[in-house]
């Protein structure tokens, strides 16, 4: 599992490293969306979790739910369009799960539109170190804890 700066990031998932979020295939053609723990370590202590709806639709590069924590309010923006077909609803109840452990507290599942195109714009686990390293670079964030 690569390590940028204290960051783990599993092999296993796909990057949209521009929005800190990370996407799993769970079968079906249906794909798992959630936050990177770059994005909880940045946003802090989460609060409150507000995800669309099942059966609503994302739009590409638009937001699948809403985060806030004690300094930050925004969108979790997901790079796969679709329907919403399912909300982790631990994550309504119990938000800051998120900053234990990013990878097990996913958002939704989406049915995904057009996946085949947007796969290949996604960094494999296994490539995603050194564009995230020049990421925090980029952006000044030292890392997490």
């Amino acid at each position: 599992m690569p390590d940028v700066r204290g960051c783990h990031l599993p092999d296993e998932l796909l990057y949209d490293v521009e929005n800190h979020t990370w996407f799993s295939e769970v079968g079906d053609g249906n794909v798992r969306v959630g936050m990177t723990s770059i994005a909880t370590a940045l946003a802090g202590n989460l609060v409150a979790f507000t995800p669309k709806k099942v059966g609503r639709k994302v739009r590409p590069g638009k937001s699948c739910a809403t985060v806030e924590s004690g300094k930050w309010v925004g969108p979790a923006k997901s790079a796969a369009g679709g329907d919403v077909i399912e909300v982790n609803e631990a994550m309504v109840a119990n938000p800051s799960m998120a900053n234990e452990d990013p990878y097990a507290a996913w958002l939704v599942v989406i049915s995904p539109e057009d996946w085949d195109s947007v796969k290949p714009t996604l960094t494999p686990g296994t490539d995603v170190a050194g564009p995230y390293d020049a990421k925090m670079e980029a952006d000044g964030f030292e890392g997490c804890g």
